[in-house]
């Protein structure tokens, strides 16, 4: 995914994308605007991250273009496309998000109800984990998940985070737990 650097004119910002054995993770675009629209319209999605109000292909282009790509080109990083190497199927998404309420950066993740189990999240958050320590230079990442989520807290505590306590975003009545890990507890 490229743009053109406003400063430079003519010179393109060329954002990282990732591998891992099975997936290719690469910046959420707009062309991506349908798989966004089936993923956030999930019963899962809406039940534990919440309802984005993404009501059709052209509300999903303009979530991208509001909510996802200024982070991409303020930070080199935000929501990312999970897609399976074997048959370049979309299968979810993960990120590492600047959110509103939250001090620091976010890490997230949410797939396709056919594709949750089979070890797709961990191996994207486990990547996007090391970017964020090794490449993106960030610091400690944090989490958040419902208290009924149990897999996304698995999940979590699989890759390294510890459970710290709670908080409320702002607008939001759900008391989420709150996860943390620092970059000296990174593990190869």
């Amino acid at each position: 995914m490229e743009k053109t650097n406003k400063t430079v004119p003519n010179k393109k910002i060329e954002y990282k994308e990732f591998e891992t054995e099975r997936l290719l993770i690469k910046p959420t675009s707009v062309e991506d605007a349908e798989f966004i629209y089936q993923l956030m319209n999930t019963p899962k999605f809406i039940k534990y991250i919440g309802d984005r109000n993404i009501k059709s292909i052209e509300d999903a282009e303009n979530y991208i273009r509001i909510k996802m790509l200024p982070q991409l080109n303020d930070l080199g990083y935000s929501n990312y496309s999970l897609i399976r190497k074997s048959d370049d199927s979309k299968v979810g998404t993960c990120g590492l998000y600047d959110r509103d309420g939250l001090d620091g950066i976010d890490i997230g993740f949410g797939l396709l109800p056919e594709y949750e189990g089979l070890g797709f999240a961990y191996e994207s958050a486990n990547r996007l984990k090391k970017a964020a320590f090794e490449e993106f230079e960030i610091e400690e990442i944090k989490a958040i998940t419902s208290k009924q989520n149990i897999s996304s807290q698995r999940l979590l505590e699989k890759l390294g985070l510890e459970m710290t306590g709670t908080i409320k975003l702002p607008n939001e009545d759900e008391e989420l737990l709150l996860y943390k890990i620092q970059k000296n507890r990174l593990q190869h």
